[in-house]
């Protein structure tokens, strides 16, 4: 059986002529209709005379050009006025006089161009009209009455070009919202690579750059440059990932396997930055009791950026990452140490991991541990985390250190 919904599916995709031919016929077959005879559109006080042959020519005239309405427009006022001038000459005063003004209700609304020049020149042949009925009437039809008429189908040509312009409007509305979805997707994408390219790249010059002063100790020297190489992997890792929300279909073709998102991998994050020779604490309390849903990745990349920072602006100083997990929130603070003035820098030893690159990076540090302002970093945090409803600040510490909070309310839908 076929429902509703195939049936609107199968209209739809005929051809316009033919989904507007049906208006013409019921016009048409309403012009028949004995009750109806004579109680057609009436202009200029004609007597009313019975249908003879001419009368289906007329008739056929007035109705039948409807099913163009869309298509051509002007073709079918044409017509239907041709019809309609006839029809009131010969006083038949049929029903089909009412396609009159749906046919200019459609130009008003389809007719694409020489719209001003259209209605000047059906403007014009009215007048003859009026002067030709006024004539042949019985004089009962005054000036005021042809005159009434004619703002009727003044009026029937507005409403079509009301319809025209809210058409339009309304497309201009839907280019407008695809364009600033479009925009809105450009901005994540660009926040998405920020987040990823930034961190391993980071570590990765962090990690190099203390090979360079590692050539005395090959086993160290050879640790450092395996974390590299690790990180150039987890870089391409997200990547990959990343490019497979762009284009799902392109990771079917590998088994179908679906990548997690790296939401809950906080403690690879900060294995990496430790190998990359940052001192870092962990903690992490409680355990999500409901699928966080975007709160999970946001937390992952304020953990990241915060770390990033840290990589970038105050290598070597001790940081501590704090993530708690409640059961309507996710809260993350990392702080990092001031720059150590004296320069004696934090060795590979403790949290920075034994076979890390954390030897010597004291003379990697940079004067200032807080983090640039602008761009997509920690701007686009906040934005992230207000848009989830959550709380964001980063704000230095008075040891001239950098401390990163977020409050992100868990449950979200990504």
């Amino acid at each position: 059986m076929i429902s509703p919904r195939q049936l609107s599916d199968w209209w739809h995709r005929l051809d316009v002529r033919v989904r507007d031919l049906p208006l013409g016929l019921l016009v048409l077959a309403g012009s028949f209709l004995p009750a109806l005879h004579g109680k057609g559109t009436e202009v200029g006080e004609l007597p009313t005379r019975p249908f003879d042959a001419w009368a289906l020519l007329v008739l056929g005239l007035e109705s039948l050009p409807l099913a163009v309405r869309r298509r051509w427009p002007a073709v079918c006022l044409t017509l239907v006025s041709l019809g309609f001038a006839v029809d009131q000459l010969r006083g038949y005063h049929a029903v089909a006089g009412t396609a009159l003004p749906l046919a200019l209700i459609s130009t008003g609304a389809h007719l694409e161009g020489r719209r001003r020049a259209a209605a000047l020149v059906f403007s014009a042949a009215y007048v003859p009209l009026a002067v030709a009925l006024y004539r042949l009437g019985s004089g009962g039809e005054t000036v005021t009455g042809f005159v009434t008429f004619y703002l009727v189908l003044v009026l029937a040509w507005g409403a079509g070009a009301w319809l025209r312009g809210s058409r339009i409007a309304e497309a201009e509305q839907r280019r407008r919202v695809a364009e600033d979805t479009r925009s809105a997707e450009r901005t994540r994408i660009a926040r998405e690579l920020h987040d990823v390219v930034t961190h391993h790249v980071t570590a990765m010059v962090v990690q190099a750059e203390a090979a360079r002063y590692l050539t005395a100790a090959p086993e160290r020297l050879d640790q450092t440059l395996t974390a590299v190489s690790d990180t150039g992997r987890r870089a391409i890792a997200d990547l990959r990932h990343l490019l497979g929300l762009l284009d799902p279909g392109h990771g079917a073709g590998r088994g179908g396997e679906v990548r997690t998102p790296p939401a809950g991998r906080l403690l690879t994050l900060v294995e990496q930055t430790r190998q990359a020779g940052q001192p870092v604490e962990f903690t992490k309390e409680g355990a999500p009791t409901q699928p966080a849903g975007s709160a999970d990745l946001v937390a992952y990349r304020v953990v990241q950026e915060a770390l990033t920072n840290a990589l970038k602006y105050a290598h070597g100083s001790r940081t501590s990452v704090r993530v708690r997990h409640s059961e309507k929130e996710i809260t993350v603070e990392v702080d990092t140490a001031g720059p150590d003035t004296t320069g004696a820098g934090t060795t590979g030893s403790g949290t920075a991991g034994a076979g890390g690159a954390g030897a010597g990076t004291g003379r990697f540090r940079s004067v200032s541990v807080s983090p640039e302002g602008g761009g997509r970093g920690l701007a686009g945090l906040r934005e992230r985390v207000t848009v989830l409803g959550g709380e964001f600040s980063a704000e230095p510490a008075t040891d001239g250190g950098f401390t990163v909070r977020a409050r992100i309310p868990a449950g979200n839908p990504a």
